[in-house]
């Protein structure tokens, strides 16, 4: 069967407020020293899942931490905080130390690769995306039962992203072609044939500027009032669809190669980050768009090209995944003006498609990293693999989450860096993968096929059995 490995103690309830019990498993670090994490990113993480005073403290300024579960309850029902309920930094305190370790139990199990798998921003919704044009959205609330089946029109390659509408109602989906489908999934029909059953409405974002050209979509993100999609894409460009006009509003070029991942830094939808495998982050100010036609800032620090970026949804701090086999946090007020560095010439030759990164190369560093924090220890080859804050409602976003070449789920802590948990059970690589917003449950999802969840404590029903299948290799991925 498969299995996890934690360095969390996990606490018995039925103990009368003790200190943990058992344990998991075990971890290792990083590799990399943290001592010098910007104190206040480490702060705010803290203050996030950190319990009220008057609920942790043992005598006269003296704190425990972390507080059990059952004085966090006696807590509450005695009014320690003087507010007679938990506060968000409360529940987060409790919830983050339950990760999502135990399973797995399938969820889907399909004859082709899974490329894409989220959940919606409630978690009642999720859905994944396969190599085979399939497209399955799930009702995590009526048993995972299907809600929509899709069946994506046009497809060259793979499903490489999608997104679900605000309003949870549409969902678009891009491959590696300029035209991105939107279906509704709030309709009746389960079975959504690409214009047979329901139609799959085109959305063609080469029309800019007169000119029509081939390209591919990597990313694309609904803005977030559902007006307006952005996309990144393979021909080195950011593209901005207005879909009330319902055509592309702008184009800009926006980095020196592909542009693997774009997201918007929070609710406001103002400020898009990107990531391209010319190395650079870059911050763009829509505001600006059309007056400056450049970033707001650039960010350095990954020695190969980015792979996935995810917000903190702060506006200020973001993450990214990059082919140097790094997960870098970084800060945008630490952003430069523009790139000069030049990294000089690199004495390997590899393609991160098919060869193992160097050995050579796995101690080097930028000369000019402005990034916040480095965390190591997971595989990117082979695809765009996916890494996350955990949840701001229940882990108070304090663990980095992502999938891996060696076939594992990875959690990081943000502060200390460590790794505190490993996921084990799918036969090949783990593209993506998904922690719902309220519950200690996380979905991956594989190149073997298998879509599983992880959760804590468990439903009671046995774990899915560990799944040896190989899909056969291709020589082109993304």
């Amino acid at each position: 069967m498969g299995y996890a490995m934690s360095r969390l103690e996990i606490e018995s309830e039925f103990l009368d407020g003790g200190p943990a019990v058992s344990e998991v498993g075990t971890s290792h670090g990083s590799g990399e020293p943290f001592g010098d994490l910007d104190q206040e990113v480490a702060q705010l993480t803290k203050l996030r899942s950190r319990p009220h005073e008057g609920l942790s403290h043992v005598m006269p300024g003296k704190r425990e931490l972390p507080v059990s579960t059952v004085k966090m309850l006696a807590g509450r029902e005695g009014n320690y905080s003087g507010r007679g309920r938990f506060t968000s930094a409360d529940r987060c305190h409790m919830l983050s130390r339950y990760l999502p370790v135990n399973g797995p139990w399938l969820v889907d199990r399909m004859t082709t690769r899974a490329y894409v798998s989220q959940f919606s921003p409630d978690g009642s919704l999720f859905v994944a995306g396969f190599q085979g044009s399939n497209i399955r959205v799930y009702n995590v609330d009526r048993g995972w039962k299907v809600q929509k089946n899709i069946l994506a029109k046009s497809l060259r390659w793979t499903i490489t992203d999608t997104s679900l509408s605000p309003d949870q109602h549409y969902l678009i989906y891009a491959s590696m072609s300029p035209v991105i489908h939107i279906v509704n999934v709030s309709s009746q029909e389960t079975e959504s044939l690409a214009n047979i059953t329901e139609i799959h409405d085109g959305l063609d974002f080469s029309a800019t500027d007169g000119v029509r050209h081939s390209f591919g979509i990597f990313s694309v993100k609904f803005s977030t009032d559902g007006r307006e999609l952005v996309a990144g894409s393979n021909d080195d460009s950011i593209y901005v669809y207005d879909l009330e006009a319902n055509r592309p509003s702008l184009r800009i070029p926006a980095h020196a190669s592909d542009v693997n991942t774009v997201c918007f830094a929070d609710e406001s939808g103002h400020l898009i980050y990107s990531g391209s495998d010319d190395n650079l982050c870059k911050v763009w100010d829509r505001r600006c768009f059309i007056e400056k036609g450049k970033p707001a800032g650039i960010l350095m620090g990954h020695l190969e090209g980015i792979t996935f970026i995810d917000s903190r949804g702060d506006g200020r701090y973001f993450i990214s995944n990059g082919k140097d086999q790094t997960i870098k946090l970084w800060d945008i007020r630490r952003m430069s003006a523009n790139a000069t560095c030049n990294l000089g010439h690199q004495n390997y030759e590899w393609d991160y498609r098919w060869m193992d990164y160097p050995a050579q190369a796995r101690d080097k560093k930028h000369p000019h990293d402005l990034s916040v924090a480095t965390y190591r220890g997971h595989s990117v080859l082979g695809t765009l693999i996916r890494c996350y804050f955990s949840p701001a409602n229940s882990t108070g976003q304090k663990y980095i989450y992502t999938g891996s070449h060696d076939s594992y789920v990875y959690i990081y802590d943000v502060v200390s860096g460590e790794r505190v948990a490993l996921l084990r059970h799918h036969g090949s690589i783990v593209r993506d993968c998904s922690w719902h917003p309220q519950y200690p449950m996380l979905v991956s999802s594989s190149w073997d096929g298998d879509i599983v969840k992880w959760e804590f404590p468990g439903n009671g029903e046995a774990p899915t059995p560990a799944n040896k299948r190989r899909l056969r290799s291709s020589s082109y991925f993304t």
